[in-house]
């Protein structure tokens, strides 16, 4: 079989890249705005709390003075993809966006209504697909761009406890497959990155049960450095940190993977 080339085998170098970046107030988010500033991108950052994201935009302007904020809530899915177009003009067009907002639900689908996954998919999937849409014509009409998705390794193996989550995150995944392969043919490019267990405020939120999860965390930095380097790179999927021979056992030993899951449960009732 042929090996099929393509437009995203072009990486982006982040030197004098214009990046939109979400979620970037705190964890993986303010510390990858760092880091592509470091590479010489001017970062446009969004996030919901306004002190802090002026205290990662202080770091960011050490290095790219012209990089600026969003405050805005991206639940309001409207609003955010007014967002994205704002941005773009206010750059004069971005050469990268980072979906990278979210927020954990970790209740048992035992507990969940509708409104617990309603206000999740909104957040971790709707609102990156409404900023990506809105921009993509633009970048479609100069022919370059790449998005970069921030899903988890709960998009690609389900996790007790968090079914709503899950959904959201494999959702994203499965709309970033379809998307790169719709985009194939152009210069637009797609990146799917799968954070597993990250030291971040996602493990001690209100409205969330306590984590089954009781290991180590991976430091932000290794997502920091990863997005840099998938947005320099040509490959689709990153797994930050690599769990991906976990994902491909699930899915060659289903029926084995959910039992050894069960050990978290303990016995059944």
């Amino acid at each position: 079989m042929t090996t099929a080339t393509s437009p995203h085998d072009r990486p982006i170098p982040l030197d004098g890249a214009r990046v939109l970046l979400t979620g970037a107030s705190s964890g993986i988010g303010a510390a990858a705005a760092v880091t592509l500033a470091e590479r010489g991108a001017t970062v446009g950052l969004v996030a919901r709390r306004a002190d802090r994201l002026a205290e990662v935009l202080e770091a960011c302007r050490r290095h790219t003075p012209e990089s600026r904020v969003w405050v805005a809530d991206l639940s309001d899915t409207a609003a955010a993809a007014d967002l994205a177009l704002e941005a773009w003009d206010h750059f004069g067009g971005l050469d990268v966006l980072v979906n990278n907002a979210g927020a954990p639900k970790r209740t048992p689908v035992t507990k969940l209504d509708i409104e617990d996954v309603r206000s999740t998919m909104t957040l971790n999937f709707e609102s990156p697909v409404r900023m990506s849409l809105a921009i993509l014509p633009k970048m479609l009409d100069r022919d370059a761009g790449l998005v970069v998705n921030v899903a988890s390794f709960a998009g690609r193996v389900g996790v007790m406890g968090e079914a709503a989550y899950c959904a959201s995150k494999f959702a994203l995944c499965g709309w970033s497959e379809a998307m790169a392969l719709d985009l194939w043919h152009t210069g637009i490019g797609v990146r799917l990155v799968l954070p597993g267990a990250i030291d971040t405020e996602i493990w001690d939120q209100p409205g969330n049960e306590p984590p089954l999860y009781d290991g180590p965390l991976e430091p932000v930095e290794t997502l920091a450095t990863g997005i840099a380097d998938a947005i320099e790179g040509t490959a689709f999927e990153h797994y930050l940190p690599d769990m991906k021979a976990i994902a491909e056992y699930k899915t060659a030993h289903i029926d084995e993977f959910q039992v050894a899951s069960m050990a978290f449960a303990g016995p059944r009732s």
